[in-house]
């Protein structure tokens, strides 16, 4: 009997090391609770760029090609930064979603480092809009038709010009409250400093 008892705790250890593993997995796996998100709340098809600071600097990113009534995770995890930059444009009925916030683009799919002489550089100067997330871990801008700027209105692509005003709020996961754009005319690298955030 002495000897049975003894082993008791090596068959319990045993046994819950298979579930132990599980659980970790599953938590390793799940996906990340903090994201910035964009969410295309109209009846067209919309390419977005993405332009923000992290330790390295200055990034812009496009495009993503959202569908109608349907959200897409543009940045995974944490949020590093206070301050993101969305240019959209509408695929289906043209207009765009834009700000004074310029920063380079192109045509094609990229990823450009850095703001700076983005026409001398070969790539397209885009007025931004500004989302400030007040440092939250996960952010989500919704995307309307009252906020789009008709075709009549849009830059032509690679051409520095007068961008009308407007954008679109940012609306943070869980809240009805918005934050309008940023200043006209601040160029990014002006912006307050996000705190102790890169």
């Amino acid at each position: 009997m002495i000897a049975e008892s003894s082993h008791a705790p090596l068959r319990l250890l045993a046994r819950l090391v298979p579930v132990l593993a599980v659980a970790l997995f599953c938590l390793w796996t799940s996906p990340a609770a903090a994201d910035f998100r964009l969410c295309n709340n109209t009846s067209s098809r919309v390419g977005i760029a993405l332009g923000y600071k992290d330790a390295d600097g200055w990034t812009t990113e496009g495009w993503w090609n959202i569908s109608s009534r349907s959200c897409e995770t543009l940045l995974r995890g944490t949020l590093v930064a206070r301050y993101y930059y969305i240019y959209a444009i509408d695929y289906d009925r043209g207009g765009e979603w834009s700000g004074q916030a310029f920063m380079c683009s192109r045509d094609k799919e990229f990823t450009i480092r850095g703001t700076e002489d983005c026409l001398a550089r070969g790539f397209d100067r885009t007025g931004y809009f500004e989302v400030d997330t007040g440092e939250q871990r996960a952010w989500t801008v919704q995307l309307t038709d009252a906020n789009e700027q008709p075709a009549a209105q849009q830059r032509v692509p690679g051409l520095p010009g007068p961008v009308g005003p407007g954008g679109v709020p940012g609306l943070p996961s869980g809240q009805g409250g918005a934050t309008p754009p940023g200043s006209p005319g601040v160029p990014p690298t002006a912006l307050p400093p996000p705190g102790n955030k890169p």
